[in-house]
């Protein structure tokens, strides 16, 4: 993101709140001075947020949602139309997916992937984002996350929590690069 595309707006939905008052009531937690307290928050949030210039014909979440897969034209060979497999199973499973994934592997991930497994934090994705950081830094080059990044990310929980109280409207995402996005260039390691 911010690279050739930009957040468009944020749409929020929350589930009514049941977890955080049980909690309470079963521990009576402070000697029960909170007893009067409302939680304001859901149970369950979903965010979407759409983009400027992404589009895409398929979508799939393998389990943590840093690993969306995006297919635009359809040529990735996991979401092959041609593969016998009906809406139930995996095209690949086993050592054929173990093979297609070696075979696939992004270099960072040939690099650092290891480390990230036993180091931990988010399934190893907090490794990989330090690891990256310091790696630009060793090199001399620019970091990867920019401080408009890092502004993105922060203000979702803000633009969420609007939408949520506006009854999940669209809340419009800032552009913090000011039109920026639209010429700055693809990472090469994303590209």
């Amino acid at each position: 993101m911010g690279r050739g595309d930009a957040f468009k707006y944020a749409v929020s939905v929350s589930s009514p709140e049941f977890g955080l008052s049980q909690l309470r009531e079963k521990t009576k937690p402070n000697r029960d001075r909170s007893q009067d307290q409302k939680f304001v928050c859901g149970d369950m949030n979903t965010t979407i947020i759409k983009t400027n210039m992404l589009s895409g014909s398929q979508a799939t979440f393998c389990g943590y949602p840093n690993r969306l897969a995006v297919d635009e034209d359809n040529k990735h060979p996991i979401l092959d139309p041609k593969e016998k497999r009906n809406s139930h199973s995996w095209t690949y499973e086993g050592d054929k997916l173990t093979k297609f994934m070696q075979a696939n592997a992004h270099p960072l991930i040939k690099k650092a992937g290891n480390d990230a497994k036993k180091v931990g934090g988010h399934g190893g994705m907090d490794h990989l984002m330090n690891y990256r950081f310091l790696d630009c830094i060793r090199q001399g080059i620019t970091p990867d996350m920019t401080v408009y990044d890092a502004a993105s990310w922060s203000c979702l929980m803000d633009l969420s929590d609007r939408s949520v109280r506006d009854g999940s409207l669209p809340i419009a995402y800032p552009d913090f690069t000011r039109g920026g996005w639209k010429d700055l260039k693809t990472l090469p390691l994303i590209s």
